[in-house]
């Protein structure tokens, strides 16, 4: 395998740790640790730290370590202002085009016994990244996909409770019971107050944890 896959392969795999909160923000890190980890020589490690170091999910601290990088109140506030002006409009792009299958499938889903509360990020972002994928501005695709990387931080590091999740979960089920039945309007609508709501609980994270 040469060092450009070997960078890949560290990058996406220190990037998913970090993402899913396996890093845990405040920790530092080191290159050695990581290699041992992931399998992978130094170079490849800290030519990916280093791209990592960019997207702001690490600072590289000479001397001392690789430092995980806190989630803010400002990234929450800004992550949420962009889904708030953004993700309606791709709702409204993507409505007439969504195969009413997919859209079955994920209510289905989310209404089953078998929903898993532990998990239920994977599937809400999996929810929201298909009706983005299905808006037809690749710009806007790019940019989402990074922006629910940000967002899955968030919401492990914020450890929603157990009815906010059930709560998110009857959201989920409206905004796809108006798409089926191409109430473009209403689930627009369903999706702003879904995203509020999803704000506030972060939200909330911060003020209680200040007390």
């Amino acid at each position: 395998m040469g060092n450009l896959d070997l960078k890949t392969r560290a990058y996406h795999s220190i990037r998913h740790k970090l993402i899913h909160c396996e890093y845990v923000a405040g920790t530092m890190l080191n290159e050695a640790q990581i290699s041992e980890e992931l399998g992978v020589s130094r170079t490849p490690i800290r030519e990916a730290l280093n791209r990592i170091a960019h997207e702001g999910y690490i600072r590289i601290l000479p001397k001392k370590g690789i430092l995980v990088t806190d989630v803010t109140l400002n990234d929450v506030l800004q992550i949420f202002q962009a889904r708030l002006e953004i993700e309606p409009v791709g709702l409204r792009m993507a409505g007439p085009t969504l195969p009413k299958e997919e859209l079955l499938v994920f209510r289905n889903k989310f209404l089953s016994d078998k929903y898993d509360i532990d998990k239920n990020f994977m599937l809400d972002t999996a929810m929201h990244l298909f009706i983005i994928d299905n808006c037809g501005n690749r710009y806007l695709i790019d940019m989402m996909h990074k922006l629910f990387d940000d967002n899955t931080r968030v919401v492990i590091s914020t450890r929603q409770s157990e009815a906010k999740v059930l709560d998110a979960r009857k959201e989920h089920v409206a905004i796809l019971n108006f798409l089926l039945a191409e109430d473009y309007a209403n689930a627009q609508s369903a999706m702003i107050a879904h995203i509020k709501n999803c704000r506030l609980a972060a939200l909330n994270f911060f003020y209680n944890s200040s007390i």
